[in-house]
């Protein structure tokens, strides 16, 4: 849970996620889809479908317990060299090194090391580097320090270095260039995406939510909506009334619906995927029936219960729009 995501935010899910799955094998046993349920918020999705896939397999092949050796765990899904060796030295005592961002940056001012410290080279010296510090008694003890370390002392804005217990054998403080290290990474040039969803609301509060198949139109717009359920939508190219209406169209495959819906234009909404500035543009489309909901691509649900299914945030602000719009119109009704 905190790959890529910060420690206040991941408290509240993790002690949820210990009551709901208090063991490997509980964890096991439960389908997918309440899994991503319980994770829903908290984003990047893949580690909860990975880390439910590696309870599969630790329950199915390794007899309900985690690899004690460093192949072993690799077998297992999302399971790398640093969550290896912060596994294995924290719980078991394998006299192992981690090695993440904290970790780096107190590696790359100890040693005043320049560069980009994700350059593959640099970062393997890094990774020597870790193995050759770790304790062998207390290896678990020792990367937490390490990451403790990094993450409270030597920040990556302003380090405090005259907190530090290692200060003298800093040679980055030495050469008075804390503050310079690690060089910044050069981060990804910002994409900007328009999303056009379609909430079709029926006179008894329902909605249809889908799962787009790959090699269809929709399936690009689905990875910005974490191949969660979601509203039909597509990436925009400019005239997402028209492109909205498409989609409706396909949905109902050869029906004739022109005189069975009204659209609604919703207020814009804002949000951020990795290196993508999304806008979201949903339309309330009110019909007098949903399409067919087929196979398991497809379910037609209350409106009001999206926000309770495993759906992305991006999903949930579209739903609470859409609630909150239709809420307006029947009050003035």
């Amino acid at each position: 849970m905190l790959q890529q995501t910060r420690v206040a935010t991941v408290i509240p899910y993790y002690e949820r996620f210990l009551r709901r799955f208090p063991t490997v094998q509980a964890l096991a046993r439960v389908r997918i889809e309440t899994v991503l349920q319980c994770w829903a918020g908290l984003g990047y999705y893949s580690r909860a479908r990975n880390m439910h896939a590696a309870a599969k397999q630790v329950v199915a092949q390794c007899r309900g317990e985690f690899p004690r050796t460093f192949e072993e765990s690799f077998t297992l899904p999302g399971i790398g060299r640093y969550t290896a060796s912060a596994i294995l030295s924290i719980a078991f005592g394998k006299p192992l090194a981690v090695l993440d961002g904290n970790v780096a940056r107190v590696l790359a001012r100890l040693g005043a090391v320049h560069g980009d410290l994700r350059a593959p080279e640099r970062w393997r010296k890094l990774e020597r580097a870790a193995g050759v510090m770790v304790s062998r008694r207390n290896a678990g003890d020792w990367n937490q320090a390490m990451m403790e370390l990094g993450a409270t002392v030597c920040t990556p804005r302003s380090p405090h270095c005259d907190a530090c217990p290692v200060a003298d054998a800093c040679r980055a403080r030495a050469l008075g260039i804390a503050d310079e290290l690690p060089a910044k990474r050069i981060k990804r040039a910002a994409k900007n995406v328009t999303l056009v969803a379609a909430v079709l609301l029926d006179p008894h509060g329902r909605t249809i939510l889908v799962q787009p198949t790959k090699g269809g139109v929709a399936f690009e717009a689905a990875a910005l909506f974490s191949r969660l359920w979601q509203f039909p939508a597509l990436v925009s190219s400019g005239k997402p009334q028209v492109e909205v209406m498409r989609e409706i169209r396909r949905l109902y495959k050869h029906e004739d619906i022109r005189s069975k819906l009204a659209m609604r234009r919703l207020a814009p909404a804002r949000h951020t995927v990795t290196f993508r500035k999304i806008k979201l543009e949903p339309f309330l489309v009110l019909v007098s029936k949903l399409p067919e909901a087929c196979g398991a691509s497809a379910k037609i649900v209350k409106l009001k219960n999206v926000n309770g299914l495993a759906v992305s945030s991006a999903t949930a602000k579209i739903a609470s729009a859409a609630a909150a719009d239709f809420g307006k119109v029947t009050r003035k009704r």
